[in-house]
């Protein structure tokens, strides 16, 4: 698999308009998009920073998985998303080298991408997500 760059740091939010607030006015990022992406029980707000996105993440629902990182560890840093070329040769290499994915199958993420999420457990603690746009 071929790593692009980092494509996104997803950080978890209680409430968008305070912490959009920081994003927009302190640090002088501009709202892209707010999308909600219903497989994931979230909606984002997304802010390009020229290299990558910070991507703040609000859930739709209880016991999303948003809802219960929240309820677990409170705001704060999600995952970290690395764009690749191929998703579809990404998955395969993780299978074949043992690595734990969260799923059965690659989804649909925000922006379009093609997704899968890394277990932390494989990552060093780390929720990685694999993205490949489309």
């Amino acid at each position: 698999m071929k790593i692009l760059g980092i494509e996104h740091v997803g950080i978890a939010v209680n409430n968008f308009e305070e912490s959009s607030s920081f994003w927009r006015d302190i640090i002088g990022l501009d709202l892209k998009v707010r999308e909600e992406v219903d497989s994931q029980g979230v909606i984002t707000d997304i802010y390009p920073t020229g290299n990558g996105k910070i991507e703040l993440l609000m859930e739709t629902y209880p016991n999303s998985p948003i809802s219960r990182f929240l309820k677990k560890r409170g705001p704060g840093i999600h995952h970290i998303c690395l764009e690749v070329d191929d998703i579809n040769k990404a998955m395969v290499e993780l299978k074949e080298k043992n690595i734990k994915v969260i799923g059965d199958h690659i989804t649909k993420g925000a922006e379009g991408y093609k997704i899968i999420f890394i277990h932390p457990s494989s990552a060093s603690g780390v929720l990685v997500e694999l993205a490949q746009k489309i």
